[in-house]
């Protein structure tokens, strides 16, 4: 890793990058509740990874919902010591790549790369996504949050951070995905999570605000779906029958 990078990551809390306590960087707890009710399997004895963790609000929330079968890792000490302090025992500081090559091919059922994969110049991505794919069961999940470069404003989340190295679409991600072996790929627009009043009103605000923009894609494109959000979800299965085609190391 370049010197300049890995000082940016051993300051990550302490320069507030890492977003607030909890280190959620915007996904609070009603998008991570809204996430795992909507994409994980009601079996709460599933295995979950959690690479790029932070201090850990996924890992806090899944162990809420019950789910018992989970580990997280995270290059930044600062991060990790701050899990630690709040009492997330299951988040590890080593490097993504090193505890991916160390796991045992098909131990978990659960992948989340949330707000990582932006953080990885293109070579790495695919290093990480294959070590991905060989940790998943068959037909296991991977489950990414991403800067969307066709976003209104997804270039305030390219550059909000100066370890950023690209942003994606969902064509790029279904792209990258196929070919690491990734298959059923579905894109998710990040809007306002409804939980109370404000959050109503900020979601109608979004469908109001956004519909002239999407007016003028389909004009332009002919098609309907477009998302708009600085960032979005992407979901892929592992293709259970992959055989050959990844990208070399």
């Amino acid at each position: 890793m370049k010197g300049w990078k890995r000082r940016l990551y051993e300051g990550y809390v302490s320069s507030g990058q890492a977003g607030n306590p909890g280190g959620t960087k915007g996904l609070g707890g009603p998008y991570l509740d809204k996430l795992i009710k909507g994409h994980l399997s009601p079996s709460r004895d599933i295995t979950i990874l959690d690479l790029a963790c932070g201090q850990g609000a996924l890992i806090d929330a899944l162990k809420r919902h019950g789910y018992r079968h989970i580990s997280g890792v995270d290059l930044s000490p600062e991060q990790v010591a701050a899990a630690h302090a709040r009492g997330i025992a299951e988040v590890e500081c080593q490097d993504l790549n090193v505890f991916l090559r160390d796991s045992a091919a098909g131990a978990y059922d659960v992948v989340f790369l949330m707000d990582i994969l932006e953080h990885l110049d293109k070579q790495e991505v695919f290093d990480v996504l294959d070590g991905v794919h060989a940790a998943l069961a068959d037909n296991g999940v991977a489950i990414m949050h991403v800067p969307n470069a066709a976003g209104v404003f997804g270039m305030r989340a390219r550059y909000g951070d100066f370890t950023h190295e690209v942003a994606f679409t969902p064509r790029s991600m279904r792209q990258i995905l196929h070919a690491c072996a990734f298959d059923r790929v579905v894109c998710y627009e990040h809007k306002p999570t409804i939980h109370g009043l404000r959050s109503l009103v900020r979601c109608a605000l979004w469908e109001v605000l956004t519909a002239p923009f999407r007016l003028l894609l389909i004009a332009e494109t002919g098609t309907t779906r477009h998302i708009l959000s600085q960032n979005m979800l992407v979901v892929a299965r592992k293709r259970a029958s992959h055989t050959s085609g990844r990208a070399s190391r």
